[in-house]
């Protein structure tokens, strides 16, 4: 199949031919009539197969020149730097058709963000914080949203945003077309399409778990952080084969850590970017990576999760994710558009349950190299590699900082509050054998007669 079997229009075509593409993938293919039907649809689609192009190109064929004000395509995206990125995609798709595009996302000026709300867009791209703050404010007002588009809906739930994405669903048209994109089909997710889609058609092209063919995978056993350090050392000095690399760690001080340690050996080569960086230097680092300005990236999960970096020759996984979709997640960095791609992973001995656990989602072993006899074998070892010895009676022993201090006591039996409940008034007639009501000041008074 090509482009041309999709029937689209002039501006399209021109649009895709100045871009170099000719054929569509998978998902681009499968989803194309199901969303220009206006059905609600639920895509499930690894990273890297194209997902952005697969609802715009349908949305952009059908969407008819408009001076109105009010956005008609919501698009939601979990992080900053995927507004950034899908924005860019859906302006390259539009460069002969006349729209106008927005992203909104937290950390920026809102009143910026609003003036240009104010100037009128048709394709309105935004993180689900940020839209609702916008929507608050009655600035941007969404009453002519015909279709909405989730995009990583699997990490926007991941990262919390189940209440804001309700609280959105609650102020849109009902009257619209639903349209998901997620890499995993999760518990979370099937909530959600059940609480608020209409008979979703659901085109799904890889099974969760199911790696990416183009992409090779090995993995190497490494005893601490700083044998990782140099093994990751003795394959990046390949510049020629490791010409593009993204490196996924666990957390944000394990992203410091190692941009520090690698910093001394790659300084003009090297950027890192996690959730503490500010917005200028997060975009800044993904831009001289995509631009090949730097070689090496060291990115946390989150940062890196949907990002369209071309030519990303291998994916290093520095730590062993505990979630083995992460790990899907991770290695589709690589091997986008259906090129090759390399995969490899470092895990330590308390790794290897989460090896195991990937390996079982995948149903294939991950290839085990040796290494390399050139990389020093640390015996150093972070403070929290370090095995914990347990003293018994140790006078000087941390005390746990949230235990009853020792002017702790229980309250007396009488001074306890209890919950008594819609039970008061019997507990009361029982204490003081009368009865106690309110609004009847006589009713004792007859009962003593009696």
């Amino acid at each position: 199949m090509t482009f041309e079997d999709l029937n689209l229009n002039t501006p399209l075509y021109n649009a895709l031919s100045d871009l170099g593409f000719t054929t569509p993938t998978p998902i681009q293919a499968e989803a194309f009539n199901v969303v220009a039907s206006g059905k609600d649809m639920v895509g499930i689609a690894q990273t890297g197969t194209g997902k952005t192009f697969a609802y715009m190109l349908p949305i952009l064929k059908n969407l008819p020149f408009s001076m109105q004000e009010n956005p008609r395509v919501l698009v939601l995206v979990p992080t900053r730097e995927l507004v950034v990125q899908v924005v860019d995609e859906i302006e390259k798709l539009s460069k002969y058709i006349n729209n106008r595009v927005l992203g909104v996302y937290g950390g920026t000026n809102i009143n910026t963000q609003k003036q240009a709300i104010a100037e009128g867009i048709d394709i309105l791209v935004a993180t689900p914080g940020r839209l609702y703050d916008l929507a608050l404010t009655h600035v941007l007002k969404l009453k002519s949203i015909q279709k909405l588009v989730i995009d990583e809906v699997d990490v926007m739930l991941d990262l919390g945003f189940r209440h804001q994405l309700i609280n959105i669903f609650d102020i849109l048209p009902a009257k619209r077309q639903n349209i998901m994109f997620s890499a995993t089909m999760t518990q979370d997710v099937n909530l959600l399409i059940n609480d608020f889609f209409k008979s979703p058609e659901q085109v799904s092209i890889a099974v969760s778990g199911t790696p990416l063919e183009n992409i090779s995978q090995t993995r190497f056993n490494v005893p601490n952080f700083y044998t990782k350090v140099n093994l990751l050392t003795h394959l990046l000095q390949d510049t020629e084969t490791f010409n593009r690399v993204l490196i996924f760690v666990a957390y944000k001080k394990m992203a410091d850590r190692l941009f520090d340690k690698l910093d001394e050996r790659f300084h003009d080569e090297l950027c890192v970017i996690h959730s503490n960086k500010t917005q200028n230097y997060r975009l800044r680092s993904i831009e001289q990576f995509r631009a090949g300005e730097n070689r090496i990236l060291v990115a946390t999960d989150v940062m890196a999760r949907g990002l369209d970096i071309d030519n990303v020759s291998h994916v290093i996984n520095f730590d062993t994710p505990d979630f083995p979709e992460n790990y899907m997640h991770r290695i589709g960095r690589t091997g986008r558009a259906e090129r090759k791609g390399e995969s490899i992973v470092f895990s330590t001995e308390k790794e290897q349950d989460a090896i195991d656990r990937i390996e079982d989602l995948m149903q294939m072993n991950i290839p085990l190299l040796e290494l390399p006899e050139t990389v020093e074998i640390s015996k150093e070892l972070l403070e929290e590699e370090r095995p914990q010895i347990k003293e018994r009676n140790n006078p000087i022993k941390r005390k746990d900082e949230d235990a009853p201090g020792p002017a702790f006591h229980e309250k007396s039996e009488k001074n306890a509050k209890e919950n008594l409940g819609g039970s008061y008034k019997f507990k009361i007639a029982a204490k003081y054998k009368k009865p106690k009501t309110r609004g009847d000041k006589n009713y004792n008074k007859r009962n003593k007669r009696k």
